[in-house]
């Protein structure tokens, strides 16, 4: 019996599902705020496996990480483009990430005698980013050393990996929520809070969120009759706006020049707090008088319009003036698929998704003056998909001899590459190439998840030896990899750079590309502030790391 359950699980089909199944179940174990996560449950169980000596073909592991990265890239390319020309300010600390982290490997290889894939393991798990997996193995089997080395290494990449991605993780969540807000002696909560209000929160709905944002009511014209429609919604900084008018028996559309008489109905909608505060300035409330109101419509756009990016939205009003942004609300934004908090400060950034309510005829003036409509789409485009993919494998052929260091993207490189390229060019043309968000997550999760067990499952019992030989050492370098640049932000953002402690905070989670700790960040904070700061840091470091697993490769290799 148990010989026929081991012939059964050493199948490679079953042995990857069961990797996949079993790792997912096991990632959701939580302590606190750390969870362990699917992708280190996966190769924990594919690591267990691989004792009974099953292992994938490398062209399915091959497949699915072009698969997860190439999403990858399609999904970070608008963000990242528009952070390298306009993020520097937080987009040093991905530098920081990568510089220090280079310098403590270097440290450990000269010190320890690290091995190539035992150190960009250690890079990896340290870090939190699994994408590096993939870029470093290919670079690991172009190194000219026999066979049997380089599948040994390719074990010690996996299991170093998962020794340090727990700890890595344990650090830089603890060290974000708990030690930088004691350094920094903030209350984390009401640091958040503090500024959400500096960035105009008073004017805002988004912390009331069981409630409709954007609202229609009705009122007698009262004491604003005399005044003008424009001075009536400038003197509620366009948080309001009188849609139609009924006078007498006849429904009036509005226009900025329109002069309110004493017996009128007005029409308003805008934002609802703002509708509260206005009552006060009005006459009797009213029953919405029939053909007095108008359809309210939501759509979703991608900005792209150049000259609006970096503006705050309370400068985009003043720009477009009044007439233009007439009835039209900014109700939600979508960064990297995070909120961000819609408040008049936030700034805007090229491939931000922002949702707008409003009418119809408004709305549609805004999307010609902003960007372009999502289509709605549930469809892939293969054609884009599959030439994406075939671009990103002969961009990772070409190399460069720097040195002794013969340095090329390699498939995984390659496909990044041509994901961020093709992102960026579906932001400019949404109609064309087609990568659904839903599919998108797709890819990524179940394309890492199937490169990752077959990565597991080939480490074998050579992830035993790696463990015995270096013990406890692995488990505590990947603490300090992980907390030590985080450090080094912290204190170059705080002292230098005087971030604001919230965004600074969100900024450090986006550079180690750290999903639990921006997560965390937001429940402890109450307040989605540190979205602002991670999504431009985990843009760039979301590039910048996997495409540093050949080079730390090279490193080690160069070092010993």
């Amino acid at each position: 019996m148990a010989s026929s359950v081991v012939s059964f699980l050493t199948q490679p089909v079953v042995a990857l599902f069961v990797s996949v199944s079993l790792g997912h179940g096991l990632g959701l174990l939580r302590a606190g705020p750390i969870q362990l996560g699917g992708v280190c449950g996966t190769l924990f169980v594919a690591l267990a496996l691989g004792q009974l000596g099953v292992t994938i073909a490398n062209d399915l592991k091959d497949t699915a990480f072009a698969l997860f990265i190439f999403a990858l890239g399609f999904t970070a390319g608008p963000q990242f483009f528009a952070n390298i020309r306009s993020g520097w300010r937080y987009g040093i600390f991905s530098v920081i990430e990568v510089a220090t982290v280079l310098l403590l490997l270097a440290a450990a290889v000269v010190v320890l005698r690290f091995d190539p894939g035992t150190t960009a393991g250690l890079f990896a798990g340290s870090a939190t980013e699994s994408a590096v997996l993939g870029t470093a193995a290919e670079a690991l089997s172009r190194l000219a050393l026999p066979p049997h080395e380089i599948v040994r290494m390719q074990a010690n990449l996996a299991t170093s990996y998962g020794v340090t991605y727990l700890f890595g993780l344990v650090g830089i969540v603890v060290f974000t929520t708990q030690i930088a807000p004691l350094l920094l002696g903030i209350d984390l909560k009401a640091a958040a809070h503090k500024l959400a209000h500096e960035l105009g929160a008073d004017d805002n709905d988004d912390y009331e969120p069981g409630l409709p944002n954007i609202v229609g009511r009705a009122f007698r014209a009262g004491p604003v009759a005399g005044t003008t429609v424009g001075d009536f919604e400038r003197s509620r900084h366009n948080a309001v706006t009188i849609e139609r008018i009924k006078r007498g028996k006849d429904i009036l559309d509005t226009t900025v020049g329109m002069m309110i008489a004493p017996d009128d109905i007005l029409f308003l909608i805008g934002r609802r707090n703002s509708m509260i505060a206005v009552q006060d300035r009005l006459g009797d409330e009213v029953p919405v008088p029939a053909g007095t109101n108008v359809p309210i419509t939501s759509r979703d756009i991608v900005l792209v319009r150049r000259d609006v990016f970096g503006l705050s939205i309370r400068e985009l009003h003043r720009a477009a003036g009044i007439e233009r942004n007439r009835g039209v609300f900014i109700s939600a934004i979508r960064r990297l698929d995070r909120s961000v908090p819609v408040l008049p400060g936030t700034r805007l950034e090229q491939g931000d998704i922002l949702t707008l309510y409003g009418t119809e005829a408004a709305i549609e003036r805004a999307i010609k003056e902003l960007g372009h409509p999502l289509p709605p789409t549930d469809k892939t485009d293969f054609i884009f998909l599959g030439a994406g993919i075939v671009v990103g494998i002969f961009l990772g052929g070409l190399s460069l001899k720097v040195g002794a260091l013969d340095l090329t993207l390699g498939t995984g490189g390659g496909a990044l590459i041509a994901g961020l390229a093709f992102g960026w060019l579906h932001m400019h043309a949404p109609r064309h190439g087609a990568l659904p968000t839903a599919a998108a997550e797709f890819l990524k999760d179940f394309g890492l998840a199937t490169f990752i067990a077959a990565v597991g499952l080939s480490a074998g019992p050579d992830a035993i030896t790696l463990i015995a030989q270096y013990g406890i050492v692995l488990p505590i370098l990947g603490l300090l990899v992980s907390v030590i640049p985080a450090a080094v932000s912290l204190l170059v953002g705080a002292r230098l750079l005087r971030i604001e402690a919230p965004i600074l905070l969100g900024a450090i989670a986006g550079q180690h590309c750290s999903t639990p700790t921006i997560t965390a960040l937001v429940s402890q904070s109450e307040s989605t502030m540190p979205v602002v700061g991670y999504t431009v840091t985990y843009a760039i470091s979301n590039v910048l790391l996997p495409l540093m697993g050949p080079v730390v490769v090279g490193l080690a290799a160069s070092l010993l």
